[in-house]
């Protein structure tokens, strides 16, 4: 792993060095947090370990500028300090520190420290590796573009939003909130298993291709059913497969491929239900044009305790000002790569 260490004092950052070393990491080194930004951007450090106190930029400042930028992804911060105390611990932690290791540090307990990081660093690998799953299914439909950037981020905002309502306040928290981000877009992994002339079939479907391409949802579950029967205690891989299984349930009961009705459809399954249709209104089709955010929104309205769950509904009319920038940023994103490509 590539680590750069921080320190204003040569003697420290030269054993800090050796130790890496000795341990097969590549180690990069910084004299102040202002210096160590920099290199942090130019190299692609996933780990940092950075002395508390610095000269220009101190450990708890660069923390602080870590964890209010726009990083690419996580970087695990480990404080060196000769400060001891709740206190410090407190005041460190709430800059974005992810651990501590006290001054004069010990060589076997910093690498114990590391590896620890790198458990959790893996979990960033993971979610990668979930979403380019997701996208190597999607790349069999050329049609949806960036469709599961935008489900994704409808579904965050929902879920956020609903968390401050007293019905689900005890259901939706931050991990969850993390969940459904990770794993919605994998809500059409089944459709790996439908036939090309019905999936990339250019107009509508025939009453048996749809019948067809409702399969995806049955296929799905079961593709994640057997990932979960392998790793049963995952649980990213339980709301992934509510999510593929019952995203095309209805409020009403009249979805498929259970038709379950109300709250017998998961909560995560619901949330991607008013993302997933908000997305393919306002997705150009070859049987369609892209419907505009309004003619979404009613149609969208219109199905309220009918399609879609109502509090969901309210919450998506909160937030649908939220809703119509994603789209147009979106859309001016696809719109820039097609000029590009021209």
């Amino acid at each position: 792993m590539r680590i750069l260490i921080v320190d204003d004092d040569e003697i420290s950052l030269e054993m800090l060095a050796n130790t890496l070393s000795a341990a097969g990491h590549e180690a990069l080194a910084a004299n102040n947090g202002r210096e160590a930004l920099e290199m942090i951007a130019d190299y692609n450090c996933r780990m940092v370990i950075s002395d508390w106190d610095m000269p220009e930029m101190n450990g708890i400042q660069l923390c602080q500028k870590l964890r209010d930028g726009e990083s690419s992804g996580y970087v695990y911060v480990i404080l060196l300090t000769s400060h001891d105390g709740k206190e410090k611990i407190v005041e460190g932690m709430s800059a974005g520190a992810d651990d501590f290791i006290s001054k004069p540090f010990d060589p076997q307990e910093l690498l114990v420290r590391i590896r620890a990081g790198e458990r959790v660093l893996s979990l960033e690998t993971r979610d990668s590796a979930i979403f380019a799953m997701a996208k190597l299914a999607e790349s069999r439909d050329p049609e949806t573009g960036a469709h599961l950037e935008r489900v994704r981020s409808y579904s965050r905002l929902l879920a956020s939003e609903l968390a401050k309502t007293s019905r689900f306040a005890n259901q939706i928290d931050g991990r969850f909130i993390k969940l459904i981000y990770l794993t919605s877009p994998l809500h059409d992994i089944g459709k790996v298993g439908i036939p090309d002339s019905v999936l990339l079939k250019p107009g509508r479907l025939t009453e048996a291709e749809f019948e067809i391409m409702k399969q995806h949802a049955v296929l799905g579950a079961q593709t994640l059913d057997a990932a979960l029967e392998q790793y049963p205690e995952a649980v990213f891989l339980r709301m992934a497969r509510d999510i593929a299984a019952t995203h095309h349930e209805r409020w009403d009961g009249s979805g498929y491929p259970s038709r379950l009705r109300g709250e017998e459809i998961p909560l995560s399954g619901r949330i991607v239900a008013v993302a997933d249709v908000y997305d393919a209104l306002t997705s150009k089709r070859t049987y369609k044009d892209a419907f505009t955010h309004y003619v979404a929104r009613d149609i969208i309205l219109n199905g309220s305790g009918s399609h879609f769950d109502p509090d969901i509904v309210e919450a998506f009319l909160v937030l649908e000002d939220s809703f119509r920038e994603i789209r147009e940023r979106y859309h001016e994103a696809e719109a820039g790569a097609t000029t590009l490509v021209v």
